[in-house]
């Protein structure tokens, strides 16, 4: 079963997500919980949740993935920042509870001078707070494109988080081939070597999902910036071979390109359902 799906706008609820989704031509999709730049969610509608879940059932959604936001860090230099994403992270977790077999991604944070050992160590004594072996959603460690001083611009530190934390069976990694080509994984001419390098760093058991996404800049280039699909320096036969990997192939995919609107993804969707070989 091909697992394709998109970033979509929570403006109509959880139901709407599920509607959107389908309208899209999507069976999961991903979402913020709250704005991407913070404060506090929307209360919760349990109901609403509900109606979702009789969508997913319905229509055999898979892996429903939520997003935390952007201001999210958990090895900031300011403590009032690292409580408030231990606070987010909690809150969203929860919310989550109410979604079998949900995701939850976030960036592993920015350790703004204070060392990348330093910055490790703070994002996993969070996860040790946070992680409880009896919950129901697992969490992802996005892998990052090497910006400034972001974590998880390598498989190693992502690693070394992993290795820190305890309740590892509740934790795992979302690839964005966007930033792991800016980050200089070099997945257009070399997919199968960074899959094998990533398996001998940290595991293939441990990568849950996949933000698929182009690049509008060049290879190692440590940018970060989304393309549509085939109009980036990736190109459209390395996501041709991506989707299509049989290490890669069960995942589910999420794209995260510009768009004008929701309705946007539709066409990127049904071009990667063309790639798709069964």
């Amino acid at each position: 079963m091909f697992v394709i799906g998109c970033h979509l706008s929570f403006s109509k609820g959880y139901k709407g997500l599920g509607l959107k989704a389908l309208e899209v031509g999507a069976n999961t999709f991903q979402f913020f919980t709250r704005s991407p730049r913070g404060g506090k969610a929307k209360e919760l509608d349990v109901s609403d949740i509900e109606a979702l879940n009789e969508i997913i059932k319905e229509h055999d959604f898979r892996h429903i993935l939520a997003h935390a936001p952007y201001t999210l860090n958990a090895c900031s230099d300011k403590a009032y920042t690292r409580e408030y994403a231990e606070e987010v992270m909690k809150d969203d977790i929860y919310r989550m509870s109410y979604i079998k077999g949900s995701l939850y991604n976030f960036h592993p944070g920015s350790h703004v001078g204070q060392g990348v050992e330093a910055g490790i160590d703070m994002i996993a004594e969070m996860l040790n707070r946070v992680l409880d072996p009896n919950q129901e959603t697992i969490v992802l460690l996005e892998t990052m494109a090497g910006k400034g001083t972001e974590i998880g611009r390598t498989f190693e530190e992502l690693k070394a988080i992993i290795d820190k934390v305890e309740v590892k069976e509740k934790l795992g990694v979302c690839w964005d081939t966007c930033h792991l080509y800016d980050a200089g994984y070099d997945l257009v001419n070399d997919l199968d070597g960074v899959i094998a390098m990533f398996d001998a760093v940290v595991g293939l058991d441990k990568l849950h999902a996949i933000h698929i996404n182009d690049s509008k800049n060049p290879f190692n280039s440590h940018k970060d910036r989304h393309e549509k699909i085939g109009k980036g320096s990736l190109g459209q036969d390395a996501f041709e071979r991506i989707i299509n990997h049989p290490k890669l192939r069960h995942l589910p995919f999420y794209l995260e390109t510009p768009q004008d609107n929701d309705n946007g993804y539709a066409e990127e969707i049904e071009l990667l359902k063309s790639l798709r070989t069964e």
